[in-house]
């Protein structure tokens, strides 16, 4: 396994971090200490989750228990990290609707503070290593939600603070509310992000460069599109697995293309597609919501491909649009353009 910073923490997490948004339903609550335990013996250190992850009706299927008899997946994963926890770096969310009163969401002080206290203890820990701004929230002020989250680092709960699914301009917004208040900066910015989708590449990626904080993006393969075309044979995939609809003809015809060159290149469409995400630039680890031990295990060997130039560019050529702020030296008169390194 191999591992990065994160953010400008002096953290190191491995490259590859286990995600938790369907435990309970698969893995099943039984089977997920099982993929846990295969996580720590891969080498994996860095585990998501969130307060609304795994007994929510978005994630029903056919064959699993219904949300009403489902636990939390935090709850999940404090059981299976019993005797793990001081190896693992542990992130978690909140803002999602957690309840039936009018309060119980969004990032304020309040939902916040009570939040982080629930998450500690279905965890059973004493302190949550990241904890994301699940998504913005255009209610309460940064300047609050960043006090919470100072104060939460200060009593030791917490011990760094992301943010997830906010565009580049609020990333950039909350660092320098963070400056000018001398409060605890965001480390890292989750969001989605993969061969498909693009879109964190027009701002947020060179926005993350700039000013130091890692991407850690979710749906690295696309709902597993990019993973295996037998995907596709599949009663369940994709956003389907959250209610949504599955895959469209386009994102199957760019699937095609990638599944030929990883053959001509000797290696597995999701070492291929991981690959590349993990060469773009400030991206630290990618998310990977393995159902099964076995999955699990293919996709690790992903941190330990290495990509020539020459195929990374080949699977950047394949996207329908290039990012919408591009840069390359000579683009201006007496310009010269910064060029990210690869390996972030």
């Amino acid at each position: 396994m191999q591992y990065s910073l994160l953010g400008p923490t002096g953290v190191r997490v491995s490259r590859i971090c286990l995600g938790t948004a369907t435990f309970g339903v698969a893995p099943s609550a039984q089977d997920a200490d099982r993929l846990v335990g295969a996580a720590v013996d891969l080498g994996i250190n860095f585990v998501d989750t969130a307060d609304v992850y795994g007994n929510m009706p978005v994630f029903d299927r056919p064959g699993a228990p219904p949300a009403a008899e489902r636990e939390p997946a935090e709850r999940i994963l404090g059981r299976a990290l019993r005797g793990r926890r001081e190896q693992m770096v542990v992130a978690t969310k909140a803002n999602g609707v957690v309840g039936l009163d009018v309060n119980d969401r969004g990032l304020s002080r309040r939902h916040i503070v009570r939040q982080v206290e629930a998450s500690l203890r279905r965890l059973e820990t004493d302190h949550i290593d990241l904890h994301y701004a699940h998504d913005p929230d255009p209610d309460t002020p940064i300047e609050q939600t960043l006090a919470a989250y100072d104060d939460l680092v200060r009593q030791g709960k917490v011990r760094y603070v992301g943010l997830s699914n906010h565009p580049a301009w609020q990333v950039v917004q909350a660092l320098w509310t963070a400056d000018d208040r001398r409060l605890q900066a965001p480390v890292a910015a989750q969001v989605k992000y993969n061969l498909v989708d693009r879109a964190a590449e027009r701002e947020l990626a060179p926005a993350c460069t700039r000013f130091g904080l890692s991407i850690v993006p979710y749906a690295p393969l696309h709902g597993g599109l990019l993973a295996d075309l037998g995907v596709l044979d599949r009663e369940v995939s994709g956003d389907q697995r959250f209610g949504a609809a599955g895959f469209g003809a386009a994102e199957i015809a760019l699937a095609r293309e990638v599944d030929r060159l990883s053959r001509d290149w000797g290696l597995a469409p999701y070492q291929v597609s991981l690959a590349w995400l993990l060469a773009r630039p400030a991206v630290a680890s990618v998310i990977v919501g393995a159902e099964t031990v076995d999955e699990l295990t293919a996709n690790a060997t992903a941190a330990d491909v290495r990509l020539e130039p020459e195929q990374l560019d080949a699977l950047t050529a394949l996207a329908d649009e290039p990012p919408a702020f591009h840069h390359r030296a000579g683009d201006g008169p007496g310009e010269t353009a910064v060029v990210p390194d690869p390996a972030g």
